[in-house]
């Protein structure tokens, strides 16, 4: 804490004070005897080393007022566990929601509540479901707010094939995609958008009612002004106003009375346009539901150094008791410790630290430096010796499951590192399933393997199910286009091994390259994927079905 800084101010001054009051009582005491010219030739009235020790003992205190202020710098990522619920998200991405009445548009200001919304709930499971005339799920249930940023910023309204706004198909979407997820936590749907729909009331209606039947809670959170604006195209380098089939400006308003039905009729919240603090608003209408405990991947935060300072500050207080007792010590005794004898604690120290030093050497070389080092055999060993001696964790058996992939034994690889999968949890689950799927994939690419279409097959399970949490992740998009093509050779591979020791820990969080195109190709190929797909959706659009009426905003 800031203030606290004032103890490495306020320590040194009274640690000076103390000194000063002390030598002065000495004096006090010392000239009741005799007069200070005696005293001089009899005893010695100031230490020699006083100033040292005063310089000492304040730089002491000054030390531990710095390390009482909790000093912390750097930042470090640790998982942390939380409750959350989950929550689908369904954004309107029609063009009416380019409209600027809200600055900078109704869609702009969406996305930042909703980013406001999962700063708020690291703990929820969100999925993001963009609609207009149909609706379109961008991510699944999923903690990466990696993904989730990601879907965000490139969400406009040619993300979404069918022009127009078809509220209830939202919903029902919404729900379908709720009720497919397992949990114990509750479910909630928030619907953010301008209200302005061209479809009967009745159908919203109907839908809203069927989600709080089945027991997901809604939330409607309205956004535009009632006296509306026009719409922006862009029209090549040309902004242009937004015209209907009769030529006549298009001015769209925001509309309230659906939201507020379909609310009603699910037994949920309605949250206005009007109102400010929406994100938090949605959040308080989910307080009550029943949260499941989570584990947070991982949090950026400041480490504590207090230690830095304390440790010094108590070793330099026990040089200068060491130093005391070492004079009072020769002054009681003719037989003085000479100055190069070692003190007693440097010798106690000697004789705990030697005999473990000694222990240390002993111990056999760690399985994880030996498959950093590329000895995979002396590491598969290792690891197969950890666990005959008792250590049956699921991070042991994964490290020997990942190395067996290093030796080409893939079925057992597959066999354990689903096993550990099964037993596990977090980020040693995910990294178990990936490798697990590798090991599959690089079985079925196996030449001349009867069992290769059953491995495809489990290759394909298990990067679908990593990719439903990871939507991101671009060696396991590769690895799983590769299982769905059939073509050689993976650009992904396997986890590594070393969780043994920190310093492998890149070697598990990231996997290996196995030769195959690298890593640029692979990406290249991605990106034309997406490419392809924004230019399908944009035909979809510019060729799909009119909606009722010809109001296609």
């Amino acid at each position: 804490m800031p203030w606290l800084l004032l103890a490495a101010v306020l320590l040194p001054l009274a640690v000076w004070w103390m000194r000063s009051v002390r030598m002065r009582q000495r004096r006090v005491r010392l000239a009741r005897y005799a007069e200070s010219s005696a005293l001089r030739r009899l005893v010695m009235i100031t230490d020699p080393d006083e100033r040292g020790r005063t310089v000492r003992l304040i730089l002491v205190a000054f030390l531990a007022g710095l390390a009482l202020s909790g000093p912390r710098w750097g930042l470090s990522h640790g998982p942390v566990s939380a409750r959350g619920i989950d929550m689908a998200i369904a954004i309107d991405a029609s063009l009416s929601m380019m409209a600027p009445d809200e600055r900078p548009s109704r869609l702009e200001r969406v996305k930042q509540e909703v980013r406001r919304l999962r700063a708020m709930s690291q703990a929820d499971r969100v999925a993001l479901i963009a609609f207009a005339g149909r609706s379109y799920i961008l991510t699944p249930l999923t903690s990466d707010d990696g993904a989730i940023e990601l879907f965000l910023d490139n969400l406009d309204p040619s993300v979404v094939g069918q022009a127009g706004s078809s509220i209830a198909r939202a919903i029902r979407q919404g729900t379908e995609l709720l009720l497919a997820s397992d949990g114990s936590a509750d479910r909630a749907l928030v619907l953010m958008t301008d209200g302005e729909a061209f479809e009967p009331a009745e159908d919203v209606q109907a839908a809203a009612t069927e989600a709080g039947v089945k027991g997901v809670s809604l939330v409607t959170v309205g956004f535009g002004t009632t006296q509306g604006s026009t719409i922006p195209v862009q029209d090549g380098s040309v902004t242009r106003e937004k015209r209907d089939d009769e030529g006549k400006v298009v001015i769209t308003r925001y509309s309230s009375e659906l939201l507020e039905a379909a609310a009603k009729a699910a037994g949920g919240t309605f949250i206005p346009a009007e109102a400010s603090d929406k994100a938090t608003r949605v959040r308080g209408a989910l307080r009550s539901l029943r949260t499941a405990k989570r584990k947070v991947d991982s949090r950026e935060d400041h480490v504590p150094r207090f230690l830095w300072l304390l440790l010094p500050a108590l070793a330099l207080l026990a040089y200068d008791t060491w130093l005391l007792t070492r004079r009072r010590t020769a002054n009681d005794t003719a037989n003085a410790i000479p100055s190069s004898a070692m003190p007693p604690a440097a010798l106690l120290l000697m004789f705990v630290a030697l005999p473990v030093a000694l222990v240390s050497c002993k111990q056999a070389p760690d399985p994880a430096a030996l498959f950093a080092a590329g000895n995979v055999a002396a590491a598969i060993a290792g690891f197969r010796a950890q666990i005959a001696n008792g250590d049956t964790t699921v991070r042991t058996r994964y490290n020997l499951g990942t190395a067996l992939i290093g030796a080409d034994s893939l079925s057992a690889a597959a066999e354990l590192l689903e096993m550990v999968r099964r037993e596990s949890d977090g980020e040693t689950r995910m990294r178990a399933r990936f490798n697990a799927g590798y090991a599959s994939l690089a079985m079925g690419r196996t030449p001349q393997n009867p069992e290769a279409e059953a491995a495809f097959a489990a290759a394909r399970a298990a990067y679908r199910a990593f990719l439903t949490e990871r939507p991101i992740d671009a060696d396991a998009k590769w690895n799983y286009e590769l299982a769905l093509r059939k073509q050689p050779p993976p650009q992904g591979g396997g986890g590594g091994g070393g969780g043994g020791d920190s310093k492998n820990d890149k070697q598990d969080e990231q996997p290996q390259n196995q030769g195959g195109l690298d890593q640029k190709q692979a990406e290249a190929l991605l990106n034309s994927a997406a490419r392809e797909e924004r230019d399908v959706q944009g035909r979809k659009q510019r060729q799909g079905r009119t909606p009722p009426g010809g109001k296609d905003w």
